[in-house]
C-alpha cells in the first residue's frame, strides 16, 4: 500500500508584493528542526526585478536572495522575516570586485555574487552547512526561457570584461553556469537575526567550468572509498558528459568523493553514476532532492525528484542506497511511481509553464517525515508522511524499480 501524503491546503509562504527582493518568487525551502526546541527553521529562495542594476534596453535582472522563516506548529504555519535577506549576492560588476572572505580567513573568488538559489541544510561531521546553487551574474526573467517562444536572459548581465580572462573563473563567468557553493551555518546566530554572522563561506563544491551542476549535498560522514576516508555529495551535473557512463544519459545523479571538502570540485574528485532516468516521467532528468536521511547501519534514504518535459513537470520519488565496504553507495531500492505530484490548484503553474512540487527539505520529527517544496516556481508548501510507512514501501521495490519476490 502507497504510504498517504498530507498537503497544506494552501501555501505556506508567497511573494510580497512590495518586497523587492521577494515580490515575484519565493520557492524550494530547506528546513532544520531546532536542537534545543521544537521549532522549525527555514532557509527559502526567492527573487524580484531589480532595477537599480538593470541595463538600458534589457529586461530587470532577477538576482536571487535566502529569506528566513520559522514555525512553532509542525510546518503547519511559518512565520518569515521579509524585512532583509538572511544571505543575499554581492551582485559586483567589476572583475577587481568579486572577491569574499572564506571561513579560514582567505580572501577567494565569490561564485555567489549574482545568485544565491536553492539551499539545502544538513550536517557534516557534527556541524551545520548549507548548500546553494550560484551564479556568478544575475539572469533577467530566467523562467522565460520555458515560454513559447523561449526568452533566454542567462547572459544579459554577464560583464564584456569576461571575454579577455583565462581560466577556470573566467570560464563560469562566461558560461554563467550554476555552481554549488557550501556555507557554514551559525543556526544560533540565524535564529538570532544576525544573518551577517550567521553564514560563513567555505568553497564551491562543483566546478562550474566543467558543467552547469546543482542539487548538491553531502553525506553527513565521510565514507572509506580507495582505502581513504573521503567526503562524498551526491551532485547533478546539467552535462552529465564529462562524467562517467555520462555520452549516452540525460542529467543523472552522480557521487563525487574527495578528501577535502575543497577538493570535491578539483581533478581529484572521484565520481560515479548512482542513477539515470529509467521510467517515462523521468525521460529528460533526475535529482537528488535533499540531502540522505539514514535509515541504518548502513543505508539511506534518497529522496529524487525527476522532469519529462516542460509539460508534465516535475515530480517526486524515493530511493534507498547502501554503502559498501571501500567503495561507493549503490541503489538498492526504487520506487518506480511519482510519489509526489503538483495537484492543489495552487501548485499548478501560472508564470511559470512547468507544473512543479520539488521538494528541497526534509526532516523526521516523531513519526513523521516533513518535507518543504516549491510549488509551481513561486510558492512553498509543506508535505507530511509516516516515515517507516515510506520506507518499508520502497522496500517492496528492487534497484530497478521492479517489485521484490517474497519468499
Amino acid at each position: 500500500m502507497k504510504p498517504h501524503f498530507r498537503y497544506s491546503p494552501e501555501p505556506a509562504l508567497v511573494p510580497v508584493e512590495g518586497c523587492d527582493w521577494a515580490s515575484k518568487m519565493v520557492l524550494n525551502p530547506a528546513i532544520v528542526q531546532d536542537p534545543e526546541s521544537k521549532t522549525l527553521h527555514m532557509l527559502f529562495r526567492a527573487t524580484g526585478p531589480w532595477p537599480a542594476k538593470q541595463k538600458e534596453g534589457k529586461l530587470p535582472p532577477y538576482p536571487i536572495f535566502l529569506g528566513y522563516a520559522t514555525s512553532e506548529d509542525g510546518g503547519k504555519s511559518w512565520e518569515a522575516d521579509f524585512s532583509r535577506p538572511a544571505l543575499a549576492p554581492a551582485l559586483n560588476f567589476k572583475d577587481e570586485e568579486i572577491w569574499i572572505v572564506d571561513d579560514q580567513g582567505r580572501r577567494v573568488r565569490d561564485y555567489s555574487n549574482g545568485c544565491i538559489e536553492d539551499p539545502r541544510i544538513f550536517p557534516i561531521e557534527g556541524e551545520l552547512y548549507v548548500s546553494v546553487a550560484c551564479r556568478m551574474f544575475p539572469p533577467g526573467p530566467y523562467w522565460m526561457a520555458d515560454q513559447a517562444p523561449p526568452v533566454n536572459t542567462r547572459y544579459d548581465y554577464v560583464p564584456d570584461w569576461v571575454e579577455k580572462g583565462e581560466g577556470p573563473f573566467y570560464d563560469v563567468c562566461r558560461s554563467n553556469n550554476t555552481v554549488t557553493v557550501l556555507y557554514k551555518l551559525d543556526l544560533a546566530k540565524l535564529k538570532q537575526r544576525r544573518y551577517e554572522e550567521a553564514f560563513a563561506y567555505v568553497c564551491p563544491i562543483t566546478a562550474g567550468d566543467v558543467s552547469d551542476n546543482r542539487d548538491v549535498f553531502l553525506f553527513p560522514e565521510k565514507m572509506r572509498i580507495d582505502g581513504k576516508l573521503q567526503y562524498v555529495t551526491l551532485h547533478r551535473p546539467l552535462n552529465p558528459k564529462p562524467f562517467p557512463g555520462g555520452d549516452e544519459l540525460g542529467p543523472s545523479i552522480y557521487l563525487a568523493a574527495a578528501e577535502t571538502l575543497e577538493g570535491l570540485a578539483g581533478p581529484e574528485a572521484k565520481h560515479r553514476l548512482l542513477a539515470s532516468g529509467i521510467f517515462d516521467w523521468e525521460e529528460n532528468r533526475v535529482g537528488a532532492s535533499w540531502a540522505p536521511l539514514q535509515i541504518s547501519a548502513n543505508e539511506w534514504l534518497v529522496s529524487y525528484h525527476g522532469k519529462k518535459d516542460i509539460y508534465f513537470g516535475y515530480t517526486q520519488s524515493f530511493m534507498i542506497v547502501r554503502e559498501r565496504e571501500n567503495d561507493f553507495p549503490v541503489v538498492t531500492h526504487r520506487c518506480p511511481d511519482r510519489l509526489m505530484y503538483a495537484q492543489q490548484e495552487w501548485e499548478l503553474p501560472t508564470d511559470y509553464p512547468t507544473p512543479c512540487l520539488f521538494t528541497t527539505g526534509g526532516i523526521v520529527v516523531g513519526g513523521d517525515l516533513i518535507m518543504s517544496y516549491g510549488a509551481a516556481d513561486q510558492k512553498v508548501g509543506i508535505a507530511w508522511v509516516n516515515f517507516a510507512d515510506l520506507i518499508a514501501h520502497v522496500r517492496t521495490f528492487d534497484q530497478h524499480g521492479n517489485k521484490e519476490r517474497i519468499g
